[in-house]
């Protein structure tokens, strides 16, 4: 009689949770003993926490950019209104705007450890970076004005703020309230102009005069502002709009760019014409005529040196007949000029100085330039302007991320034996100088595990990261692509391709650290496996095994699966034995592609040259998927491993192939129906019927590329299809999608993985909005078991191999590969060979499917097994050797792990199978088979992602469903210990690298360029703080430059301004309480009791200090006089007395 348990839902769990309306239930057989008895569980839900760390990247669609001269902080913008803050290499921070509006400029407060961002949405926000992780203070939103430029002079406290009307407005920035003080566009140019004079598009003050502000218009007036008589002293006109003007330091002249390509210098004396006009990349016509003209120069600086010619640095600006030529920086320096070609359009840039001061030689010594997907620092100092190489990982989208996985405490040896290898692929050519954005300090964090990141590429790159206590470096980058032969041109590119673009993606991949065997599939239908040397080898041949995986229902294919039988090779056409890549095939390909069905034919021709493997990853054996009778192969849908048997297995919608790598040789070749025992209540019918609205092409038809189709709509992190693949309708759409495409896929990896899985999971009976967000992914899916209403072909999701019990009388483990379906079967493989034994050297392997272990709802995403005191038993594994080593070396490392399997006593368990697809978890006690544990995980969603991870020295199942919650299950009792709902799906790009690592880490991808790490640990959350790095340091300011005698005694210097008493309440008086709002920041509540560390606070303090010592003084005037009174009543008296008895006798007194 089943026993239910009902489980107590923990505190802090979601109302709304798709796991609120799930059952957990525990059952237990007649003799069998209850398992939380035997298992004493310690995790709780006190031990879980979720919340971000760290985001790493090149911020995404970047609009803005700043820098603290004496910090030495960049700030990025970007059009999603988040802030990226850089310091040293290490030393980074995120923080985002709740508008979610693009930021079009920021400023510093120089040395303040303030920030202010101005956005699209007409807001800006005085942010408080004294802290690690950095809050609003302030913020002012304009209701009747846009914002279009800001400028905040150097010391100062007044914000000048230009409008779309060509107004100017100024903010106290230590209140963040509007002064009366007001600039109208109308006062400003007066009569200088008959039109409006468009948005305001620069600010600044002369760098020699504080009372003189210079106003630019788009529409190219130029105005001289004197603010303390409230007019202009000069309007500069010019034909063509100006986009930025730059001043000379002392002054005197600025440069104005232009619309036309050309740069206008004047003179601040003499408005009536230019005192230059140039036109840097014109051609200079020899009749005298004017130049033709160029393209806009964005942005012009102008800088000077104290010993040599000035610099000008410019973008744009070049001549409209430069078709296709990419983006440039002009650097002017003397009589010579240098255009710097940039791989992307340019943003913005910055030339960073030696001296904050405007009114010092500036002594420029490199540009920052912002560019659409890339960070470039130039060194101004050497010749030929190189560049600074990066400390920050902002290489992550160097070719789109296609799939990603996360390996927290991995062996401690790993980061430095690939550091060692990766060091030597450094390009050369950059500057000797160090980094110049050198601001912040680490942060001084405890945990010091280990972490590895590795992303597989759309140009079939693999890179390896190091992601150490919250930062990332890359430590190693391999190529794929090297192994094959690239076209050369258009009309060269093979017919065979199942895929137009990207040709080499990677789909998945497997990595063992223990014994660094790496192995990864690509969308060609390829698998290549390899090992990690440290010696540098050249390859003569590459080795090749093409295997023949054909639709295991067409025609003259009966599948015989027997329960018990040993097939070695049920395919005969598959090729036992490695194949050079051979001028026949070539042959082949071509005859088979010009006409009649191909067949036989990889999609990428291995290259037949020897191949120069430096140190590293080196290839093992590729393995190739071929056409069969004109239907392209299958994508590969799962992977996996095994060093200590020597093994690698993959799957996909045709069955598996299990490949022997150190014999080179293909041991086993299954259709999926194969696996299923001939009495298998959950076998699926082969010929199954139709419904009328299906294709009548049989199932070789949806062999197009429907299950390509799965390889989008999959996680490949996860080696899993995603479930909607499995209505016939979603597989319907698709199917004919391809057929009028010619049976070829058009994709992008990066960008058309998700495009197709919307649309397929779009179809069917969600009829999902393809603009939805929040419920895209959220309705339930039938997970029916009937073969009429779901595709009767069911794809490999899953392997895991094992040292289990394939059958329920085993009573010694014995080597198994579990198999997990789409249709959420679960099959047990038994693997002929002794655990730990090296005889499958000399004798050939065999293999027994022991049919269906468990059946689920859902396809399986992750399986694992525990020994009977609930610890992870992982798959045995061999120790790493070099594999080009002498024999003696490998001899003397390699050391198998000892094989000590688990016995079984009469009626006892002693494992448990962990199983998870993507609706339920299931635990089955071995070798019983018996289902112990369940729990229904969701109803209306679906999980994306599940792994079972190490937490606080225990496991448990960690799961992303399409809904947004993440979720931990207890082991083996499947207890809920964490659902929070996290992060809605919106993009298909988090469901295929969101991945969970060992000690509560994970990531995904948040967006195209960015990697965004979280953690699900109260520790970790407990711990940031220190974990996190500092932005502000305490920095000392530069000592203002020298005046000069002369400049003293004749009044040359520089010109101060007391602004307060200029925009100040008491001159100014109060600005229209509608013009904006003022709302306080989420960092001021708390900030100005504490935050004390925030730029305001220190004001407010430093003015209350003011208020006290100004009080004690007037008390101090108070008490002088009241002395001097006193003093005067007694020398009053004193003359009185004396004036009474002056002529009087002594004895008249």
């Amino acid at each position: 009689m089943k026993k239910f348990n009902i489980r107590k839902v923990l505190d802090g769990l979601t109302a709304a949770s798709s796991s609120s309306s799930s059952s957990s239930s525990a059952t237990a057989q007649p003799g069998t003993p209850r398992e939380n008895d035997v298992v004493q569980e310690t995790l709780q839900s006190e031990h879980f926490q979720l919340c971000k760390t760290v985001r790493h990247g090149f911020p995404y669609q970047p609009s803005s950019m700043a820098f603290d001269p004496v910090q030495k902080i960049l700030a990025v913008g970007t059009q999603t209104g988040a802030l990226r803050l850089f310091g040293r290499a290490g030393v980074e921070c995120y923080c985002q705007h709740e508008s979610g509006a693009a930021v079009i400029q920021l400023q510093f407060l120089i040395n303040e450890g303030a920030l202010v961002s101005a956005l699209a949405d007409d807001s800006i926000h005085l942010w408080n970076l004294r802290q690690k992780i950095p809050a609003i203070l302030h913020s002012l939103k304009f209701n009747r004005e846009r914002i279009t430029y800001c400028h905040l002079p150097f010391q100062s406290k007044w914000l000048y703020i230009g409008s779309e009307r060509g107004n100017i407005h100024i903010v106290n920035v230590e209140s963040f309230t509007l002064s009366g003080y007001v600039i109208m566009w109308n006062k400003a140019i007066e009569l200088s102009t008959k039109t409006h004079p468009g948005p305001v598009v620069h600010i600044s003050d002369n760098p020699m005069d504080e009372g003189k502000l210079l106003i630019g218009f788009e529409c190219g007036v130029v105005v001289l502002w004197d603010l303390k008589s409230k007019k202009a002293d000069y309007r500069y006109n010019y034909d063509e709009a100006i986009h930025s003007v730059a001043w000379h330091h002392e002054g005197k002249q600025f440069v104005c760019s232009h619309s036309d390509g050309t740069l206008t210098t004047w003179n601040i004396r003499a408005p009536a014409k230019p005192a230059q006009i140039i036109t840097p990349h014109g051609k200079q016509p020899k009749d005298g005529k004017k130049p033709e003209p160029c393209k806009p120069i964005l942005k012009v600086e102008y800088k000077t040196t104290r010993a040599g010619d000035p610099f000008m640095v410019l973008s744009g600006g070049l001549s409209y007949d430069t078709v296709g030529r990419r983006a440039c920086l002009t650097v002017m320096h003397g009589k010579s000029t240098a255009v710097l070609e940039m791989d992307y359009p340019i943003v913005d840039f910055l030339t960073l100085c030696e001296t904050p001061y405007p009114n010092d030689f500036q002594e420029p010594y490199a540009v920052v330039v912002l560019l659409e997907k890339d960070l470039v620092v130039i060194d101004l100092g050497q010749i030929g302007y190189p560049i600074f190489e990066s400390p920050y990982p902002l290489s992550i989208h160097e070719s789109p991320v296609t799939c990603c996985e996360y390996f927290a405490d991995c062996p401690s040896e790993l980061i430095p034996a690939l550091y060692s290898v990766g060091s030597r692929q450094k390009r050369q050519g950059y500057s000797k100088k160090e980094w110049p954005i050198s601001g912040g300090n680490w942060g001084q964090g405890t945990q010091t595990y280990p972490e590895i990141i590795i992303t597989g590429h759309a140009d079939g790159s693999i890179k390896f990261w190091d992601a150490s206590a919250l930062m990332l470096q890359v430590l190693y980058k391999l190529k794929t692509a090297k192994v094959f032969e690239r076209a050369r041109g258009k009309e060269e590119k093979p017919s065979t391709d199942i895929v137009d673009e990207d040709p080499f993606a990677i789909q998945t991949l497997f990595w063992c650290p223990e014994s660094r065997m790496l192995c990864v599939a690509g969308v060609s239908a390829h698998v290549i496996i390899y090992r990690f040397s440290k010696q540098e080898v050249t390859t003569e041949v590459v080795q090749l095994l093409e295997v023949r995986m054909q639709c295991e229902f067409s025609e003259g294919d009966s599948p015989d699966p027997g329960g018990e039988q040993t097939p070695t090779l049920p395919t005969p056409a598959a090729p036992s034995s490695p194949q050079e890549a051979e001028p026949l095939n070539q042959l082949t390909a071509g005859v088979n592609s010009s006409e009649g069905a191909r067949d036989n034919i990889p999609c990428l021709q291995v290259r037949s040259s020897p191949l120069k493997q430096s140190p590293g990853y080196q290839v093992e054996l590729v393995v190739q998927l071929v056409w069969v009778s004109g239907e392209p192969p299958q994508q590969i849908t799962s992977l996996a491993v095994n060093s200590s048997f020597g093994l690698v297995v993959f799957g996909n919608s045709n069955g598996l192939a299990v490949v022997d790598y150190v014999q080179k040789t293909l041991l086993l070749n299954l259709g999926t129906s194969e696996l299923y025992s001939p009495s298998d209540p959950c076998q699926r019918q082969p010929r199954s019927p139709r419904k009328p609205r299906q294709p009548s092409g049989g199932f070789c038809d949806s062999n197009d590329g429907s299950n390509n189709s799965e390889d989008r709509c999959k996680s490949p992190t996860s080696g899993s299809t995603s479930p909607c693949n499995s209505d016939d309708e979603r597989k319907q759409n698709f199917i004919e999608k391809v057929k009028l495409k010619s049976r070829r896929f058009s994709k992008t990896v990066a960008n058309d993985f998700a495009k197709m899985s919307r649309k397929i999971s779009s179809s069917g009976e969600q009829k999902l909005d393809l603009d939805g967000k929040d419920n895209a992914f959220t309705r339930s899916r039938s997970s029916s078991v009937t073969s009429i209403d779901r595709e009767s072909r069911e794809a490999i999701s899953s392997f895991y191999f094992c040292e289990s019990f394939p059958r329920k009388s085993d009573s010694l483990a014995s080597p198994c590969l579990l198999v997990g379906t789409t249709q959420g079967s679960v099959m047990m493989v038994a693997l002929g060979l002794q655990p730990g034994g090296d005889q499958k050297l000399q004798q050939p392997l065999s293999f027994a499917s022991c049919g269906t272990l468990v059946q689920l709802k859902g396809g399986i995403l992750t399986m694992a097994l525990l020994d009977a005191a609930g610890t992870l038993l992982p798959p045995s594994c061999e120790a790493w050797y070099d594999p080009n080593a002498s024999d003696e070396e490998k001899e003397k490392v390699r050391r198998r792990r000892p094989a000590t399997p688990p016995s079984s006593q009469e009626g006892q368990d002693s494992q448990f199978a962990v199983l998870c697809s993507e609706k339920q978890a299931k635990v089955v006690a071995m070798p019983s088979q018996t289902i112990i544990y369940k729990h229904n995980i969701t109803e209306a969603s679906f999980v994306l992602r599940a792994d079972v991870v190490q937490m606080a020295g225990t496991y448990c199942i960690a799961c992303f469903c399409a809904n947004g919650h993440i979720m931990s299950l207890s082991l083996p009792s499947l207890r809920p210990l964490l659902d929070i709902n996290y992060l809605p799906l919106t993009d298909m790009r988090i469901a295929r690298t969101f991945c969970f690592s060992n000690l509560g880490q994970a990531l995904y991808l948040t967006s195209p360029t960015e990697i965004q790490r979280i953690t699900y640990s109260q520790e970790t959350c407990d711990n940031l703080q220190e974990m996190l790095s500092e932005l502000f340091t305490p920095v000392e300011t530069p000592e203002a430059p020298n005046r000069g005698f002369f400049k003293g005694l004749f009044g040359g210097g520089a010109q101060s301004l007391d602004r307060e008493d200029l925009f100040g309440e008491t001159a100014a008086g109060k600005a229209s309480r509608s013009l904006a709002q003022h709302i306080p920041g989420p960092g001021s509540m708390e900030g100005m009791k504490g935050a004390a560390s925030g730029v305001v606070g220190d004001l407010a303090r430093a003015r209350v200090a003011l208020d006290e010592r100004g009080q004690k003084l007037g008390e101090l005037e108070e008490r002088t006089a009241a002395m001097m009174a006193s003093a005067e009543s007694f020398s009053k008296h004193a003359h009185d007395m004396m004036v009474k008895y002056k002529d009087k006798k002594w004895y008249q007194l």
